[in-house]
């Protein structure tokens, strides 16, 4: 198994070391009052802004690897997830939960995947 890294953790707990390339995305959050007039002018009300979602990409990950960060999210709507902020380089942890995720199993015999992706999104 490759290593774990310190940078970003679940619940207290490493994850395995992903690819480079991290994509944060940072979005804003609109109130249900948010819309468009008669007049089609565009009227937001927002609720929060800069709400981060973290894409972590793995081009090729054993089976111990897999079934290690299948076990960090086991079970579990909601966690602690702790990151470097993408302004001060601090660490800082807040709730978030894992919107999707996807594999490719690319050979059965050797129990190897390929392209594992899992998205992790502030609540």
């Amino acid at each position: 198994m490759r290593g774990t890294t310190e940078l970003f953790l679940i619940n207290g707990q490493s994850i395995v070391v992903p690819d480079s390339n991290l994509k944060l995305q940072l979005q804003d959050l609109e109130s249900s009052d948010s819309g468009r007039d008669e007049s089609a002018v565009m009227h937001r009300f927002l609720a929060r802004q800069g709400v981060g979602r973290w894409t972590f990409s793995y081009k090729e990950i054993t089976a111990e690897e897999y079934a290690y960060m299948e076990a960090l999210f086991a079970g579990a709507a909601e966690f602690l997830f702790t990151r470097p902020d993408a302004g001060t380089g601090a660490q800082v942890t807040t709730k978030c939960y894992r919107s999707g995720h996807r594999i490719l199993w690319s050979n059965a015999a050797a129990e190897k995947f390929r392209d594992y992706q899992f998205e992790i999104t502030e609540c």
